[in-house]
């Protein structure tokens, strides 16, 4: 997988962050003001957007502090409810068996078989807090911390 590389004046900033949209703002293209208002870059990990209802997305943002804090502000502005991220998934390598059902579940490929040892492997960056590993994993090895 390549990464793209951005010039930032200042140091680079990103989080991640929970946006939830009303019904009567769910078709405002406010995503599109954080590119080119905000000057941010965005990595949608997760939406469910439903036309004249309600909605959830979840994004990571990029950019300096400043110009996040300014894009976060406008959202809230917007009427959006801004939240950050404030759970993770995690493998509890006591529980774990490797049997690899979660890699199957997994959209971002945060879980993977490594080789030759065949254990499963998970790389939390990758991860986008879908959840869709724990319910999937038979002996409960997946799990949710709020953090």
């Amino acid at each position: 997988m390549k990464t793209i590389d951005t010039d930032y004046k200042e140091s680079p900033y990103s989080r991640k962050i929970v946006i939830r949209y009303s019904a009567d703002i769910v078709d405002q293209p406010v995503i599109y003001h954080l590119v080119k208002q905000y000057d941010l870059i965005f990595n949608i990990l997760k939406a469910r957007i439903f036309p004249r209802r309600e909605g959830v997305i979840v994004l990571e943002l990029s950019g300096t502090k400043e110009k996040f804090d300014k894009g976060v502000r406008f959202l809230k502005e917007t009427g959006l409810k801004v939240e950050p991220l404030s759970k993770s998934v995690y493998q509890n390598l006591e529980k774990c068996v490797h049997c690899g059902a979660c890699t199957a579940f997994c959209p971002t490929e945060a879980l993977f078989f490594e080789r030759p040892s065949l254990r499963i492997i998970f790389d939390p960056e990758k991860c986008n807090g879908c959840e869709l590993c724990v319910t999937a994993c038979s002996v409960r090895a997946m799990e949710v911390n709020l953090l």
